[in-house]
């Protein structure tokens, strides 16, 4: 008699995961410096709210390339973009202060925009790979390592500038060197493509079903997290904090989010994705109208609520779209990625011009209100397959 055995599940590669997870935590340390540092770069530069919101623009539009390297990288092994990209997305944002004019700023950000391209559109596809049936807990690791790169780098930037001055500001680049070093020597020999890629007319049908739903949601859900990831020390400033102040809360908001990343991620894999992506909208669009309203007492406790909630939604996202590319993750994430991206700098230039014309108050109000036009989205969301079975 023939006995069918039932093949090993995929198992979670904790070390590789490791690594690729600390490659992250290092490079978002660099891109997470020009918040903590707008408010100078602003007064420096005699810039507007709205000019200032552009910037983003620069970090943003080269996610255009993300399919593309997504695509590459589910025929190719494009492993040194992940490699390299710490150290020279640390390279360009320290140089940031020494920066004479407007123009120049936003080409050292257009530059630091195509690696992190290089470096985002790969790398959680790598981690899909490596994650067995926990898709959700790579990613939530691997978002979880990000936020806690972007905790600790307003941090820095503020030590730094405070040290060093923003001429001298470049000093700090040398952990990202270090980083890529490391990342070769771990890395070099781990392969970073599909073996058997779908081709992209099946891609791009699943795709349409997936992505227009999810587009609309995180349209109306970025409102949200660009007030706070890009205008949160800013909007703390004119309201009388001191500078240092103003770093402490988008590094306690993003701290607070390493936390929901890392619950996000590991919770949707046991109660569903849809389930969770509702509560983390809904409740951290009560709480942004609740943070600008509490008393002194009161205002850390409810900025981590709202980093734990507004912050873990990342993690859940991109489980979703591994979920339903399990053959071209990283072409699917590169698409997704690159339409994120993009929708960043048009709602940091509209919250930009929201706070010249009616107050950065008034623009996180609004912002609140126009996160929860997100939720009817996530029903529309389909069901990937593991859900279905």
């Amino acid at each position: 008699m023939i006995t069918q055995t039932t093949p090993p599940k995929p198992r979670f590669q904790t070390e590789r995961v490791f690594t690729i997870v600390g490659g992250h935590f290092i490079h978002d340390i660099y891109t997470a410096f020009l918040a903590p540092l707008l408010p100078l770069i602003i007064e420096r530069l005699s810039l507007s709210f709205t000019l200032a919101g552009v910037l983003t623009w620069a970090l943003n539009l080269p996610a255009v390339l993300n399919p593309f390297i997504g695509y590459l990288a589910d025929r190719l092994s494009v492993r040194y973009f992940v490699i390299l990209a710490p150290a020279v997305s640390a390279t360009l944002m320290s140089m940031l202060g020494l920066a004479p004019d407007y123009l120049t700023l936003f080409t050292l950000l257009l530059l630091v925009g195509v690696s992190i391209a290089a470096f985002h559109a790969p790398a959680p596809a790598m981690i899909g790979r490596m994650s067995g049936n926990q898709v959700g807990k790579g990613m939530s690791l691997f978002m979880a390592a990000g936020e806690l790169g972007r905790t600790v780098g307003p941090l820095i930037a503020v030590w730094a500038v405070s040290t060093w001055t923003l001429s001298g500001f470049y000093r700090v680049m040398v952990i990202g060197w270090a980083a890529s070093l490391l990342l070769y020597w771990r890395l070099r020999q781990i392969p970073a493509r599909t073996e058997k890629p779908q081709q992209i007319s099946g891609l791009m049908r699943a795709a349409k079903r997936l992505f227009i739903p999810l587009f609309i949601m995180v349209i109306f859900r970025d409102f949200l997290l660009t007030c706070l990831s890009v205008f949160l020390p800013t909007f703390l400033k004119t309201e009388g904090a001191s500078l240092w102040a103003a770093g402490a809360a988008l590094a306690i908001w993003e701290f607070a989010g390493v936390g929901g990343a890392l619950a996000s991620g590991i919770l949707s894999d046991r109660i569903g994705r849809k389930p969770l992506l509702f509560a983390a909208i809904a409740s951290s669009a009560v709480i942004m109208l609740l943070f600008l309203n509490v008393s002194t007492s009161l205002f850390v406790p409810t900025l981590l609520a709202l980093g734990f909630t507004s912050l873990s939604t990342g993690p859940v996202t991109l489980a979703i779209v591994q979920d339903h590319f399990p053959d071209n993750r990283a072409t699917a994430n590169g698409l997704f990625l690159s339409v994120v991206f993009l929708i960043r700098p048009v709602s940091a230039a509209a919250v930009g011009l929201m706070g010249d014309h009616f107050g950065l108050r008034a623009a996180f109000t609004w912002s609140a209100l126009i996160a929860l036009l997100a939720l009817p989205a996530i029903f529309w969301l389909p069901d990937s397959r593991a859900e279905r079975d």
